[in-house]
Formats: C-alpha cells, structure tokens, sequence
C-alpha cells in the first residue's frame, strides 16, 4: 500500500486506528475452544466487528509463534482474511526482526512474499544492512523501533551520544539515509507523548505507528497535539483495550464498541487538524 492510499483511507474512514491483534489463547472466551481453529476465530469475529473503524491491523507474532505451527497457521490464515475480505486494511507484522543481512533477508521474504503483510516492525540497532533487505520489496513498509513505551526505553533510547543527541535521534536522523517516508515508518509510544514533538522535528512527514494508548495509559489527545501532520501522519494502535473488552460471547460487539468510541475521537481530532 502506498502513503497516499493510507492516507486517503483516514480521510474517508475518518479513523487513524490500529486495532493490535495479540491474540492470547488463555484470554479470549472460553466458548471459543470449540472451534478447530479458536485463535482465528477470535481474530475473524474481531476484525468483521472493528473494520469499520480503523485502517489498520498489527498481528504481534509472538502471540502466534507461542503456540507453534498451528499458530503460525493461524497469523497466515488472519493475514489471508483481511486481504481477502478488507483490501483497504494495512496490516503490520509486529514482529521487531532485525539480523544480519542474509537473515534479514529471509525474514523479508517470509512477510512480504509468503504472509503477504504490508508492513513489519524492525529492530535498527544492527545498522543499515540488517534493515536494508526488508525495503528491497516495492510497496513494503519497515517500520522502525525508535523511541518505544516500555520502562526499559531510557536504559538506551534516551541516553546521551558522544557526539551529541540522544540514541533515539541518532537513528531517527541515520535511517533517513536508507529510505524516505514512502517507505519507512517509525515506532514511537504514546507514554512518550512529552518528546514527539522533538521526534517531528526530525521526522516532519514520516507516519509514526502509536502504540501505548488504552491499556498501557498513553493520552491520544497528547499525541495528536504533538505528533500529527496535515496528512494525519499517526497510525495509532490499540490492543487489550478493544479485542479484550469483555471476555464473554460478546466479545466482538463490545470490541466494536470500543473501535468505535476511539474513531469518534479520532474523527474530532482530524477535524481540528483542518
């Protein structure tokens, strides 16, 4: 997908939200285990309910590879839905590689040529060449780890470079060497609100991908004040607060009704933004 289908996709659905599929086996509803595959029934159910509101997905692969094979077979068979069934849907693979080259590579190819993902999460502190094989694929995005929600963020991300700035900079400022905004993203949490506005003035046009805000406290106001761009420039996901909404056989009708409280405020804060 390219930048300006997404970002006509905000504009029509009036929505910049990720809905983050972490699927977890041990929380979704009990009745589910009657299905052969209850993970991705869970996801189906999840995504016919929010689609409506949002215009992205973020599968976290670790909640997949958790359970082996069948969960692996079950993020392929997810994947599969949505562009099948939600053509206009980014979807990210959270999935935070980062390897040498040649393995680098062969992570690429598995989401961009078998999973067939739009785009997938990076780790950059390798360099160039273990993000390089992942923005060989035409209208593939990297998005990359820059200044995450986590506590253990300010053990590097916040620490002073010799020659100056913060480590969280340095790679803002190195990796537009490698790829321009049709290309790259850059993940920055929404417990990191206070400094996005430094992050735009490094990164001015790029999307950021926002994750932090519902379970985890971020402030979405704050970071659309901070962060967002006259395109919008925010893809902002949330996970437990919508696919964990209620744990009983209503759960889809009440992850629809989170999805779309969240893109009524969305709606608001666009309008603002004219």
């Amino acid at each position: 997908m390219k930048k300006q289908e997404l970002i006509e996709n905000i504009r029509r659905k009036k929505s910049f939200l990720c809905v983050g599929l972490d699927t977890d086996v041990k929380k979704i509803p009990p009745h589910l285990a009657a299905f052969d595959d209850p993970v991705f029934a869970f996801n189906k159910a999840i995504i016919d309910a929010t689609a409506p509101y949002c215009v992205a997905y973020k599968p976290n692969t670790a909640f997949y590879e958790s359970l082996g094979s069948n969960g692996m077979l079950a993020f392929e068979k997810t994947v599969s839905y949505l562009k099948a069934q939600y053509p206009d849907q980014f979807v990210i693979a959270d999935a935070k590689r980062g390897d040498i080259g040649n393995t680098s590579a062969l992570y690429a190819r598995a989401f961009f040529e078998r999973m067939k993902v739009d785009a997938v999460t990076v780790a950059p502190y390798m360099g160039e060449d273990s993000v390089k094989p992942f923005l060989s694929y035409p209208g593939g995005w990297v998005i990359l780890l820059a200044l995450t929600s986590n506590q253990g963020a300010k053990d590097f991300q916040l620490t002073e470079c010799a020659e100056g700035g913060r480590l969280f900079e340095k790679v803002l400022e190195k990796s537009q060497e490698w790829a321009g905004e049709e290309q790259m993203m850059y993940v920055v949490g929404a417990t990191q609100a206070s400094l996005l506005s430094e992050v735009r003035r490094l990164v001015p046009k790029h999307f950021l991908l926002v994750p932090g805000i519902g379970a985890q406290g971020g402030s979405l106001a704050e970071v659309a004040a901070c962060g967002m761009t006259e395109d919008c420039g925010l893809l902002v996901n949330a996970s437990r607060s919508i696919i964990y909404a209620s744990k009983d056989v209503d759960f889809a009708e009440a992850a629809r009704k989170e999805a779309q409280s969240l893109q009524k405020e969305m709606e608001v804060l666009l309008q603002g933004n004219k």
